[in-house]
């Protein structure tokens, strides 16, 4: 299977564990074992998603020369994903902090840095473009300049705009035209999904639409086979953090399609995958692999 470009965030992410929201005022707390820090950001999450299900990702990225940097080098080390591509350049690598609760509910607090200023080099992307079959490119600012690119070059792009409220958002535009297959979540969106991904589809004539809808499953739109339809929602294990759902979704469904090209198993099998994943903390931990999640798969569709 050829390889996977992904082009997003990577950052340090510190997660905390309250009893409920809103939270309550208290000058100090002891949370035991409810305080945590790992590398986390979306191109993380997916690629490491992508090697646990058994993918080789071309990861493009910038991290700080500081320590969270050296933890980010040292993560992927640990996990085999080669940082050949990873601008290791900014002064301070972006940092996370999510507060969740019980029922999985969570608050992210993202501080990006100057990682919004930066350019990515166009030649060490064209690189890692040219091994690879599809281009996931995250919509943050650096992967912009590669959308057309990539397109040019008949490569299929994916991207997850995460929350979307309106179809004619200024800064998600480019990504939502480029994109030969679109994720986002449901979250954003006032009113019928359906209506919603009726509006998207008609403007941007994306060939593949995702709306992950949490507990309700998620939408699929097929542009070749005019299908518009819901898929519903599993439970594999008890749920502890939400958090990096939708990039587990995203990212599993990218692989199974980059080896089948059937929209419809990959994103039964992506909801088995981002269901068994909401059981951790963290939104890089929790991957099946490609073998086990067949087993899950042949449990509950029997296929």
């Amino acid at each position: 299977m050829n390889k996977i470009l992904v082009s997003g965030l990577i950052n340090i992410e510190t997660t905390l564990k309250v009893d409920r929201f809103p939270v309550e005022y208290s000058p100090v707390n002891y949370p035991f074992w409810g305080i945590r820090s790992t590398v986390s950001g979306v191109a993380i999450n997916i690629s490491k998603a992508l090697h646990t299900l058994g993918a080789e990702a071309n990861l493009l990225s910038f991290i700080g020369d500081d320590g969270g940097g050296k933890e980010v080098l040292d993560e992927l080390s640990s996990n085999n994903i080669a940082t050949n591509y990873v601008v290791k350049d900014m002064k301070e690598t972006p940092q996370s902090v999510i507060i969740y609760e019980g029922s999985g509910r969570r608050q992210i607090h993202l501080d990006l840095k100057d990682v919004q200023k930066r350019e990515y080099p166009i030649e060490e992307f064209k690189k890692a473009l040219a091994e690879s079959s599809i281009a996931v490119l995250a919509n943050i600012n650096f992967s912009r300049p590669f959308l057309e690119i990539a397109r040019a070059e008949n490569k299929l792009v994916a991207t997850d705009l995460h929350v979307l409220s309106d179809i004619d958002d200024e800064y998600n535009k480019d990504f939502m035209r480029y994109a030969n297959i679109l994720f986002m979540s449901h979250e954003g969106i006032k009113g019928s999904v359906e209506d919603f991904a009726k509006e998207i589809i008609q403007k941007y004539k994306n060939d593949i639409l995702v709306i992950g809808m949490g507990k309700k499953g998620a939408l699929l739109y097929v542009k070749e086979d005019d299908f518009l339809g819901r898929f519903e929602a599993v439970d594999t294990r008890e749920i502890i953090n939400t958090i990096g759902a939708g990039d587990a979704l995203f990212s599993s469904f990218i692989y199974f399609y980059n080896q089948t090209q059937n929209p419809y198993i990959s994103l039964k099998k992506a909801i088995l995958f981002a269901s068994y994943k909401i059981g951790e903390r963290g939104a890089a931990e929790g991957f099946l692999d490609e073998k086990s999640l067949n087993e899950l798969y042949l449990k509950f569709y029997g296929e």
